[in-house]
């Protein structure tokens, strides 16, 4: 065989291993992300069996299983969701939506959208209010819930939350964002993160537009502080880079609060103050709070 026709074949060869591999791959890809749900799911617990046949939703279907919610989850770009249902003799019937976020960043934060209930050290954070356990543990977040609270049905939710919980080996990260946010006055169960405006607006509503050029490459965190009995907000967003920050800051001033001068601070007509400052990548905004010196003190924590 001449070196040419060598070169072809082996041309050849290398291209069908390739695309075969990368089908084989792709195939196996899906196969294991189809499966790794599943494996954290019991098929039991206390009486409790798996009634009937997984169902699996996709950022489409999502609509069909959870009517006006699912906009929360695609918010935060989750990649699938599979539900189990239990069922025991004359018990409440208990529903386990296993959501994979994606991303550990997705899972936190679908986690902090609403944090209502008592924390109950499953997963990486958690909390549980009249039969609902929501927790979340690496890219996973969870939720479980009987559809009438007994003892029994408490236990249940309780104990099959912490198995999933086990099942699932390696822990996130939480966004450093977080931890940029000033302790003092901070009250800890009201502390949100998102990229999308539409989060933004349900915790604090901005305006229609997104005025603050929100996406999926930054990261934002909104905090409930109090001083004085009085509730402020700061809300601290990361750029990729400076210019998308100052692109962001010019147009937040230019839209929300264009008659604040040279400060970047205004006083609303209810006589609370609002203020915007940026630091490198980092953009500050303080929202009604109840001084002007308010203001100035928490963008200088953050710049500190």
């Amino acid at each position: 065989m001449s070196i040419d026709n060598m070169k072809k074949v082996c041309f050849w060869g290398i291209l069908i291993l390739y695309i075969f591999g990368g089908w084989y791959c792709m195939t196996n890809i899906k196969h294991e992300s189809a499966t790794d749900l599943a494996q954290f799911i019991p098929e039991e617990m206390n009486g409790w069996r798996a009634a009937e046949e997984d169902k699996i939703y996709d950022e489409q279907t999502i609509y069909d299983y959870i009517d006006g919610a699912g906009e929360v989850y695609n918010a935060y770009q989750f990649v699938k969701l599979r539900a189990r249902h239990f069922k025991k003799p004359e018990s409440p019937n208990i529903l386990v939506d296993c959501f994979d976020m994606g991303s550990s960043r997705n899972a936190f934060g679908v986690f902090t959208h609403d944090l209502e209930g008592a924390r109950v050290g499953i997963g990486q954070g958690s909390t549980y209010k009249g039969g609902l356990l929501s927790f979340w543990k690496d890219r996973y977040f969870i939720s479980l819930y009987a559809e009438r609270e007994t003892q029994d049905s408490k236990n249940t939710v309780l104990e099959l939350g912490r198995e999933i919980s086990s099942r699932i080996p390696n822990k996130g990260s939480v966004p450093e964002i977080i931890s940029r946010l000033p302790e003092q006055g901070l009250d800890p169960l009201r502390v949100r993160y998102f990229y999308n405006p539409l989060i933004l607006n349900y915790h604090f509503y901005v305006g229609e537009e997104n005025l603050l050029n929100l996406s999926s490459e930054t990261h934002a965190a909104l905090g409930v502080y109090e001083e004085k009995d009085h509730l402020f907000r700061l809300l601290l967003i990361q750029y990729p880079d400076e210019d998308k920050a100052h692109a962001a800051h010019q147009k937040f001033i230019q839209t929300y609060m264009p008659d604040s001068g040279d400060s970047f601070v205004v006083q609303t007509e209810d006589g609370q103050w609002t203020g915007v400052d940026i630091e490198a990548k980092m953009l500050a905004v303080v929202f009604e709070a109840p001084y002007k010196e308010t203001v100035h003190n928490m963008i200088g924590k953050i710049k500190k």
